[in-house]
């Protein structure tokens, strides 16, 4: 079942917000915080994930009817990238070196940030391009 293309737009504005906070603060416990979200989002689809959850219950009733419709699993693998570059981000907050975390951090945050403001998926385009690839 396809989903509605504004869901995971606004799955990636809190994202950023969320990312934006980790750089400024350093936290790590809300790293692992978007980790688990991330980890939702890849195992259960991006429907079901607590910012998908969100988007449905809260947002989504405040809208108008989709005009657009993606296919979920490019989203969904999306959301495992963020989720590698979430754990290569606690591991360097948690046991070093900090810049690496930091790295990490900011690395999730672009590609937040592109689909929050500009629509453009990059884990998105990742899965397209592998799939391609493997025929």
């Amino acid at each position: 079942m396809d989903i509605d293309t504004r869901g995971p737009r606004f799955g990636a504005a809190v994202t950023t917000a969320v990312l934006a906070a980790v750089l400024v603060t350093g936290s790590s416990r809300l790293l692992a915080a978007q980790a688990l979200v991330f980890a939702a989002g890849a195992a259960l689809g991006v429907r079901r994930s607590p910012y998908g959850l969100l988007f449905r219950f809260l947002v989504r009733p405040r809208l108008g009817p989709p005009k657009e419709f993606e296919h979920p699993a490019p989203p969904r693998f999306a959301q495992g990238v963020g989720l590698v570059f979430a754990l290569v981000g606690l591991v360097g907050y948690g046991a070093g070196p900090v810049w690496l975390g930091m790295a990490a951090t900011a690395c999730a945050l672009a590609a937040a940030f592109l689909n929050a403001v500009f629509g453009y998926c990059l884990g998105c385009e990742m899965y397209l391009t592998l799939r391609r690839a493997t025929g």
